[in-house]
């Protein structure tokens, strides 16, 4: 990284805490309070992969293209694959733990002569995968459809759902998260994510218990539709005609699972105390939660059509009073995810613009000085998400941000300019790293060029896919813009050491404070 490794730091720069001298190592001024506990950090990453609201509004891809053996196999096939590339991700951003995540590690694994460039086609990856729509936009738009389908529901059929009122709670959901709950200080933030994890894994177990409880034996499905042949039903053609083969259209299943931001945990690494922490568990408990929706789902022919067949399911088995009131426990489980995910996808804008990736002279990597957070990044990231612009293609513009580190990781690991030096997870040069690495990076590529793909036939205007043509378009006006003018002030990550106007956060004396306010 450039004037990062090389840089000696000045004699004024100096702290106690472990965690900020491992950053200071990496030539950067703590400049985040580190008030995220343990289990504050835990419930983050639980929280960011939505599991039950995620599932939910994602539930009709592989339900209604491939049927429901493509929930369940996808599902699971997709979260064994997305464990490598989860390990592959934790070893490097415990090795690295900065706010921009595998941006800035992007390029301390690099050799010298790259690194500008690679700091800047990640960086602009990343931004394009984690924040305009990939987890915020996206995930914002379904809660204000969840919102309205319960509303549907409870009048009966009457409350009818437009456009204009899907975008007018849209709105109001995005400036109640940007404009006030993320513009909190990093301590009422950590308050608040804490008890997310409890809530996302009790709705998902209860929604899981009263299905079971209220569904007839009689009217489970069985073993064969929902891990069989029986379950395979290819609905990839419009009106008749010929749609994908049954093999692509059974692979839609695994546009489900791919959903997740792997390394949102490493974006609030410097507000952490422990930043090597993951958690895995969430693949076998939405398998667990896809299975019993899928036994519970009655007729498959009464869910085409349905905005909402996880709703639909959980109406038809627990009536308008149960539904609605686990659905509100679904509905709140979204609405962390676009917390966690806006708090995440602002520190990376926070992080490029500090490194002068952006046009604006450093202006949006500033923290406020009354909460210490990045206020300026985040009504930043919030306006953009309103545009709404870019949903298909942004998670392969993520997934490929996460195989260009992991890639460089083993290319480079003992090059001279980047010595990779272990953090806490370490899977190890061995057999089992290589083959984890190997593994998250071509499966990476092959769901990429899944994602490319339009989920039924013919293709039409309305239809089309467009995520491969918009992110390569994306890379080549990126590289373009670097070539004709970013080049002169964007040189990869930079050292914030000597800069006077970014101020160091004291650990010490807030955990002083917090420990005489607690007495």
């Amino acid at each position: 990284m450039s004037g990062i490794k090389d840089e000696k730091r000045p004699g004024s720069v100096d702290t106690s805490n472990e965690d900020d001298k491992e950053l200071l190592a990496l030539g950067y001024k703590p400049s985040f309070k580190r008030e995220f506990s343990n289990l504050a950090t835990i419930s983050f990453a639980f929280s960011i992969m939505g599991l039950c609201s995620s599932i939910a509004t994602t539930f009709n891809t592989p339900m209604l293209t491939g049927g429901p053996s493509s929930v369940v196999w996808c599902w699971i096939l997709g979260a064994c694959m997305c464990f490598t590339l989860g390990a592959s991700i934790a070893e490097i951003v415990s090795a690295y733990p900065t706010c921009g995540g595998l941006y800035t590690a992007s390029a301390q694994l690099t050799p010298k002569r790259h690194r500008a460039k690679v700091g800047w086609l990640v960086g602009w990856l990343n931004i394009l995968g984690s924040q305009p729509n990939r987890w915020i936009s996206s995930t914002e738009f379904g809660l204000a459809n969840m919102i309205l389908a319960a509303v549907n529901i409870a009048t009966h059929g009457r409350f009818e759902i437009t456009s204009g009122k899907t975008v007018g709670v849209f709105v109001g959901l995005l400036v109640f998260h940007g404009s006030w709950l993320n513009s909190l200080a990093t301590r009422w933030l950590a308050r608040l994510t804490t008890g997310f994890v409890f809530v996302n894994l009790g709705a998902t177990f209860l929604i899981i218990i009263v299905l079971l409880a209220t569904t007839p034996r009689s009217e489970m499905h069985s073993a064969s539709y929902v891990f069989g042949s029986e379950g395979i039903i290819n609905q990839t053609g419009l009106d008749g005609n010929q749609g994908w083969n049954t093999g692509i259209a059974f692979l839609f299943g695994l546009l489900s699972v791919q959903w997740t931001d792997y390394d949102a945990t490493a974006h609030i690494s410097e507000e952490v105390r422990r930043a090597a922490y993951a958690v895995i568990g969430t693949g076998l408990i939405g398998w667990l939660l896809n299975i019993v929706v899928v036994i519970c789902s009655g007729p498959h022919a009464d869910l085409v059509g349905s905005n909402s067949a996880f709703l639909q399911i959980m109406y038809l088995r627990m009536g308008k009073t149960g539904s609605l009131i686990l659905w509100a426990f679904v509905c709140l489980t979204a609405f962390f995810v676009v917390q966690t995910a806006l708090q995440a996808a602002s520190r990376t804008i926070y992080a490029f613009s500090r490194d002068h990736g952006l046009p604006d002279n450093g202006f949006f990597g500033k923290n406020s000085k009354s909460t210490q957070t990045p206020l300026r990044a985040i009504w930043l990231t919030t306006l953009v998400m309103a545009a709404q612009a870019i949903f298909s293609l942004t998670a392969m513009g993520l997934d490929l941000s996460y195989v260009i580190p992991i890639f460089c990781r083993r290319m480079f690991h003992s090059h001279p300019d980047v010595m990779f030096k272990p953090g806490p997870f370490y899977m190890g040069d061995g057999i089992i790293g290589r083959i984890c690495n190997t593994i998250c990076i071509a499966w990476t590529l092959f769901v990429c060029v899944i994602f490319s793909l339009p989920t039924v036939l013919p293709v039409s205007a309305d239809n089309m896919n467009y995520a491969s043509v918009i992110t390569c378009g994306v890379i080549i006006l990126a590289f373009l813009w670097y070539i004709l003018g970013a080049h002169k002030h964007y040189v990869g990550p930079q050292s914030n050491l000597h800069d006077e106007s970014v101020e160091q956060i004291d650990q010490s004396s807030f955990q002083t404070d917090e420990k005489q306010n607690a007495a």
